[in-house]
């Protein structure tokens, strides 16, 4: 089977988030049993710099507002998974990132920026296909920057009798996001004018990139079976629950998975020894090494809270920022941070830090070393989404033995056993699972992990637990190549 997987970043070649993560593990999951997989991503700056065997491919021409761009051919630097690289000066070769520029504001011109995208996906996907040699079985496409590719797809068939062409498939990582634009950009980008309707693309009087996937898609997947649920209903539908609803025999709840080679305590290269659920005495080790490269004092029996995340409402860290000050003084607890987001959420953290020089560390920016030191070193991972497609952080805490505290949404609550007395005497309890996200909640939920993490039996079978579990992207790969067979029978 042959599928051109359609994403906006890709770790290790460029990440901002999640997306990348997935884009980079999901495409070599499904090379491993034996799908023809390619990658199809804008040529950003890194993405050219890091790509493994680059080379010309070929030159899609006639495209709105740019003209022409070149399509360039190479491979992931380890999975060696092909990746077509959409190299254009204009659209993409600028400092800055994916989505904003160096000052954190949103390109103006990304609608044109990932309409291009989705319109190279689209014209991939088509028999007439300047890739004569391989054409795709399935489109996948991710979250709203892709989202024009099925409206693409569907009005190129529309034109044209007995064409052969692809599957689309829309996974939603995150509905929040959801690329709205003013009508306008609806000509600009080649789209038709009667695509601008309920039954289409419109959205609330704008153009809505994932709106539109997410109704012309043959197929629909989110990144974990509770988030897929949770988006049919008013309070995480962001407006699009009628849509969704109408659709929700039809979308597939699959969690994702990790790349267990790049997140592994007994080979991980960030740490300073390796352990793994059979031995774990290296993990006090990473955690002293973590104390005392954050200027954090060096106690071992002091309890290490850990946060690896973007500082958002969405990531409740408001919630912990609220109670840190109370639990610090009153369980002697310690805070390694690393993040950043809302400005007002990182002023607080930093002031924090002032205020407990030697129990709490603040690190601004992204810091892919730090993040693994982080999740290996604390003794505690805390992650009080209020809402959470999937997270792949609470994942990485299992793996790492650091149980985590989440919220009871999406795929927190599929990835997280409560610790509770029947999961404890099942030996599947993995974490704490706050009912709601609220300060009372978590206040009382870090205090049961840390009542739990003074009986220190108790704590290693907690850890042991989330250690054991399978968190690779091979049950996941199955899933989704499930999805795709069913969608080529139809």
């Amino acid at each position: 089977m042959r599928i051109l997987f359609v994403t906006s970043e890709a770790f290790p070649l460029i990440k901002t988030g999640g997306l990348a993560d997935v884009s980079g593990s999901l495409p070599a999951a499904l090379q491993d049993i034996n799908a023809d997989v390619r990658i199809l991503i804008p040529g950003y700056p890194a993405v050219l710099n890091k790509l493994a065997n680059p080379r010309f491919l070929t030159t899609i021409s006639n495209l709105p507002n740019v003209g022409a761009v070149n399509l360039i051919i190479g491979e992931m630097p380890e999975t060696k998974v092909p990746v077509m690289a959409i190299e254009s000066v204009g659209l993409y070769q600028r400092d800055g990132g994916p989505y904003v520029d160096a000052t954190g504001k949103d390109w103006e011109d990304n609608p044109t920026r990932f309409g291009i995208l989705s319109l190279v996906a689209a014209i991939l996907s088509d028999e007439k296909s300047p890739l004569a040699d391989w054409v795709p079985d399935i489109t996948h496409c991710n979250d709203w920057q892709t989202g024009l590719t099925p409206a693409f797809m569907h009005f190129m068939s529309a034109r044209r009798t007995q064409m052969k062409q692809a599957k689309s498939v829309l996974s939603i990582h995150n509905l929040a996001f959801q690329g709205c634009y003013g009508a306008e950009w609806v000509g600009r980008l080649g789209l038709p004018a009667d695509s601008y309707q309920i039954n289409g693309v419109e959205y609330y009087g704008q153009l809505s990139f994932l709106k539109a996937g997410i109704f012309y898609a043959d197929g629909l997947s989110t990144v974990s079976p509770n988030y897929a649920k949770e988006i049919q209903t008013e309070a995480y539908g962001f407006g699009m629950q009628g849509l969704l609803t109408a659709r929700g025999k039809e979308i597939h709840g699959i969690l994702n998975g990790l790349d267990t080679q790049e997140w592994n305590p007994a080979t991980d290269p960030y740490l300073a020894k390796h352990y793994d659920v059979n031995n774990l005495d290296g993990k006090q080790a990473v955690k002293q090494a973590l104390q005392n490269k954050l200027g954090l004092k060096v106690q071992a029996e002091t309890p290490l809270l850990g946060v690896v995340s973007r500082l958002t409402y969405q990531k409740g860290l408001d919630m912990l920022l609220s109670c840190a000050e109370a639990l610090i003084k009153e369980h002697n607890c310690q805070l390694a941070l690393l993040g950043s987001g809302d400005t007002n959420f990182e002023q607080g953290y930093r002031e924090l830090a002032k205020r407990f020089p030697n129990q709490v560390s603040v690190t601004i920016g992204y810091n892919e070393e730090l993040s693994h030191q982080i999740m290996a070193g604390c003794d505690i991972f805390i992650m009080p989404s209020r809402f959470e497609p999937c997270g792949l952080n609470q994942m990485y805490g299992l793996r790492y033995g650091t149980p985590p505290i989440v919220t009871n949404t999406g795929g927190l609550a599929d990835s997280v056993q409560d610790c509770n007395e029947i999961n404890l005497k099942n030996k599947t309890a993995t974490g704490f699972v706050m009912p709601k996200a609220d300060p009372k909640a978590l206040v009382s939920a870090i205090a049961r992990a840390l009542s739990f993490y003074q009986d220190e039996s108790k704590w290693k079978s907690i850890k042991e637990n989330g250690m054991r579990q399978n968190l690779d992207w091979t049950k996941s790969a199955k899933a989704y190549l499930t999805m795709y067979q069913a969608l080529l029978k139809k």
